[in-house]
């Protein structure tokens, strides 16, 4: 269950250790590569975390999640975002906060202009295409910042779950001043599961929804300012969360 360090995947595996395990995790220099960028042309989204705005909708009474939240559309040619929307998820997903027309405010303009913003969703979006066919994604990006002012922050306060899509990437962007944070995945319906701790910015976790489950464990300070943040994209087909619920009246 428990692996002294992450357990990394082959870069040249990735659709097939989604296909077989239901995730794949991917070194910073691996996800460059992938996305056809330099870690550099990444690292520069970083400074837009800094920026983030409180999230009023946790039911815990929370005050350690910041975020910022749009959406896009991957048709295998071009990504475009779409106009700005809240998120939605059944309560079969997310029994905390499901149910629930969660409007974020959107990812700054600036950070979506960035070159490394599309290379890296469309890169992904390629091999969700790789493992379940090409398809039109309808692609949702959470920023997220989870601090310690208050003492304890939970990246994942609805604890272990699946999010209702096709596939989930949780990825890195930086830590600081922070113990905890342990990436746990289990398969869905079975024994089998991982727990290892991301600790390089730009590490990158992608999950075959259907197959497992995941969470993240609180955070605990060791020091002044403490926080760790994460991009969160999910890659859903047909339309995003909620639409076609309501395209068909229920």
């Amino acid at each position: 269950m428990t692996t002294p360090q992450p357990p990394y995947t082959d870069p040249a595996r990735i659709a097939d250790a989604l296909r077989g395990d239901g995730y794949a995790l991917l070194r910073p220099a691996d996800v460059a590569q992938l996305a056809g960028c330099s870690l550099a042309e990444l690292t520069a989204l970083a400074p837009s975390w800094n920026r983030l705005e409180l999230d009023n909708y946790l039911k815990d009474g929370g005050r350690y999640r910041r975020r910022r939240h749009s959406c896009f559309v991957d048709s295998g040619e071009t990504l475009t975002q779409s106009p700005h929307r809240a998120h939605w998820q059944p309560v079969e997903y997310n029994a905390l906060h499901g149910g629930m027309h969660r409007l974020f405010v959107p990812i700054e303009p600036s950070t979506v202009e960035q070159p490394a913003w599309p290379k890296l969703l469309r890169a992904l979006g390629a091999v969700c295409s790789q493992v379940k066919g090409r398809q039109t994604w309808y692609v949702e990006a959470h920023q997220f910042r989870i601090d310690t002012a208050d003492g304890i922050g939970r990246p994942t306060p609805e604890g272990a779950h699946r999010d209702g899509v096709d596939f989930v990437a949780v990825i890195l962007i930086g830590r600081a001043n922070i113990k905890g944070g342990e990436t746990r995945v289990f398969e869905a319906n079975g024994p089998k599961g991982q727990r290892f701790t991301m600790t390089e910015p730009w590490t990158l976790l992608l999950l075959d929804d259907a197959s497992v489950i995941h969470e993240s464990t609180p955070i605990q300070p060791i020091g002044a300012d403490g926080h760790r943040d994460t991009l969160v994209l999910t890659w859903r087909a047909d339309a995003f969360q909620g639409d076609d619920a309501e395209t068909t009246g229920a």
